[in-house]
């Protein structure tokens, strides 16, 4: 059984006003064995999406490789915007050492109602995939059940936006839940109507393409 255990600390910072929130890296960046081409640092993965689709909404001109260079250009970039990283599995057990959600069991999740209370500026999280069995909403969804709390609906048109109270602070919290930024999420895209609609317009479109479509909204907005 392997140990997959969240390499990073979650990057939070008093002025963050949105939370990225995924579930785990793959395996590799929690043995160290990291690949020429990913970096030391949250969704670094060279299999990943996340920054080369920020990379183009924000014209950002990352480094693709293992260098302290290339970590602190996200970290810059995330300090500049106000975006903090927490993702919610702290742990899991994995039988076969793949990078799968579904692979994942007796996870431990992370207490983010106690980071948001820590970090009270944070107004809304964006979930790095949906309510999938092991997903981010999913765990999170789980995460608020056992505090007493639920998601409540604003709109079930992907991608999915809840609102929820926390409850200590009171305040009132946004979670969008973005198509996931992995390969393995292109066929979700594929079969969804608006990007089936715009494909029919334009052939050269790409499920990266509309990823960077849907996460422009959500990364711009003030």
């Amino acid at each position: 059984m392997f140990q997959h255990i969240h390499p990073y600390e979650p990057f939070l910072f008093p002025e963050a006003t949105k939370l990225i929130v995924g579930t785990l890296p793959p395996p590799r960046f929690t043995t160290g064995d990291l690949k020429p081409e990913d970096v030391d640092f949250c969704y670094g993965s060279k299999n990943g999406q996340l920054w080369p689709i920020l990379d183009i909404i924000f014209d950002l001109g990352l480094k693709y490789e293992t260098t302290e260079f290339a970590a602190q250009q996200r970290k810059a970039f995330l300090v500049k915007h106000k975006i903090g990283v927490c993702d919610i599995v702290a742990s899991a057990e994995r039988d076969k050492v793949d990078a799968s959600d579904l692979g994942m069991q007796n996870t431990t999740l992370r207490n983010i109602l106690g980071y948001l209370e820590r970090y009270p500026a944070v107004d809304t999280l964006l979930f790095t995939g949906g309510n999938s069995k092991n997903g981010p909403e999913y765990f999170f969804r789980r995460h608020l059940k056992e505090n007493g709390l639920a998601l409540q609906v604003v709109s079930n048109v992907v991608p999915r936006i809840h609102t929820f109270t926390h409850p200590k602070t009171q305040k009132h919290l946004k979670t969008v839940s973005l198509t996931a930024p992995s390969g393995a999420a292109n066929r979700a895209v594929g079969s969804l109507d608006l990007y089936k609609k715009i494909k029919t317009k334009n052939p050269d479109f790409n499920t990266l393409d509309f990823r960077v479509m849907q996460y422009r909204e959500f990364f711009l907005k003030s």
